[in-house]
């Protein structure tokens, strides 16, 4: 008897031992879907089902506890109204998620990566066709009816909510960055004449790398730039960079280490896997990649543009536009580049990073390398089109020390007040490096 009694505690600590606990929970919100994210110490089986009257989601997690806190998350306009749990009888946890609206549940495990260890991701789905990010790639497509349209520009921050992408020597998260330059280069973009601009990603949160190509082709989009901040396993890179895609292996060390580090955020950011509609969607954009290099050969000339303009306000890392494997650029239909703002790993990129003014002029540099382009290269139909058929071209003139309004509106043949029309300016104020649209010739 003995014997048994000290036998029965040790068998209950194995149990026990094994079971598995939530650490954390954490909520992501998207325009078309709400992700809950469950850290476990290990992976553990589940299953999720619906419940009406009233409408809710429920969880089971077979011989697990809770540990973590879910009391302080943000659940306004999550289509959450109040989250509950109970250990069961079973052993196994129970978490209610009460909703106030219609939510179609999605689920899956993810294991161990770079950033996080096992976790359990309950995706809940709106309707698509509520979904703002729709609307508003369905917004863009209309304004294209009206008349001459805008040359419509893609700006992916990459990274987001589950995936923070590179992390500085200070701390600092590559999707904050990416997303601070993007919200810089769409107010550029919106302020340029004949151009708009189309958010692939409008808050922290994480969309697939093959979603973020197809946001840009519903939104009709005639480019598209993926704006990042990478990291090396060392602080002496330093420097922007520019990379295109290449359908034949990538053109340096560096292009292949960056490549392999972006196509890595599906993994961390939290991708159930390929059904069977992507994999026909890819093996179809494949056989599109082997019969058209179009694509490609745009988005490089392209890059070397914008290359050009953002030597002209910060250090290169290398200058000439390199080429990999990008997953996020694959699209045959829409050229592409993707823009390396520098690199979280060494201290002063990542100090320049933090400043507000430094963004503000690599996003201006990186429009201007593209404007550049479709001032030359104009897509018929477009305004821009028009304007250059009509003689009325526009192109774009970078500030430089000892510039002012009169100098530079002199050079070009227009009055100062003609100069800040067209550039929406209600000061005298120059800056270095600053972008202005000036008559061509």
């Amino acid at each position: 008897m003995r014997y048994l009694l000290v036998l029965l505690p040790l068998l209950l600590l194995s149990s026990s031992a094994f079971s598995t606990s939530v650490s954390n929970i954490r909520l992501w919100q998207a325009p078309d879907h709400t992700r809950i994210v469950f850290d476990l110490t290990q992976e553990v089986d589940h299953r999720v089902f619906t419940l009406s009257g009233p409408d809710r989601v429920v969880i089971d997690m077979t011989d697990t506890s809770l540990s973590g806190s879910y009391s302080d998350l943000e659940l306004s306009d999550s289509g959450i109204s109040s989250i509950r749990s109970a250990r069961r009888e079973d052993g196994s946890l129970r978490v209610v998620l009460d909703l106030d609206t219609e939510l179609t549940p999605r689920s899956f495990v993810l294991a161990p990566n770079e950033q996080y260890g096992h976790r359990l991701v309950v995706d809940l789905q709106r309707d698509d066709r509520t979904s703002p990010t729709i609307e508003a790639a369905r917004e863009v497509r209309r304004a294209e009816t009206d008349g001459e349209r805008d040359i419509i520009i893609a700006i992916d921050a990459g990274h987001g909510g589950e995936d923070p992408g590179a992390i500085g020597v200070q701390g600092t998260y590559e999707k904050h960055v990416a997303m601070a330059i993007a919200r810089e280069m769409e107010r550029i973009v919106e302020d340029a004449e004949g151009f708009t601009p189309f958010m692939v990603r409008t808050g922290d949160y994480y969309i697939s790398l093959v979603r973020r190509r197809q946001l840009a082709r519903e939104a009709n989009a005639d480019f598209f730039v993926s704006i990042h901040a990478d990291a090396f396993t060392s602080p002496q890179p330093s420097g922007a960079a520019v990379y295109a895609l290449s359908d034949s292996g990538a053109t340096s060390t560096m292009a292949e280490y960056l490549a392999s580090s972006e196509n890595r955020a599906d993994r961390i950011g939290g991708v159930s896997g390929v059904d069977m509609q992507d994999m026909d969607a890819m093996v179809r954009e494949v056989i599109v990649d082997l019969a058209m290099t179009y694509s490609m050969q745009e988005g490089l000339t392209i890059g070397e543009q914008v290359l050009q303009r953002m030597g002209e306000v910060t250090n290169l890392h290398r200058r000439r536009v390199e080429q990999a494997g990008f997953a996020v650029l694959k699209s045959p239909d829409v050229p592409s580049i993707l823009v390396e703002a520098g690199f979280m790993s060494n201290p002063r990129d990542e100090a320049n990073l933090g400043s507000q003014g430094y963004r503000q002029r690599l996003a201006r540099s990186v429009f201007a390398g593209i404007e550049d382009y479709f001032h030359d290269n104009p897509p018929p139909g477009t305004w821009v089109y028009s304007q250059r058929r009509s003689g009325n071209q526009l192109s774009s003139y970078t500030v430089r020390q000892g510039d002012t309004l009169s100098s530079i509106a002199s050079r070009h043949g227009i009055t100062v007040n003609r100069l800040q029309e067209l550039n929406n300016m209600n000061s005298d104020v120059l800056r270095i490096g600053q972008t202005l649209r000036v008559p061509s010739g």
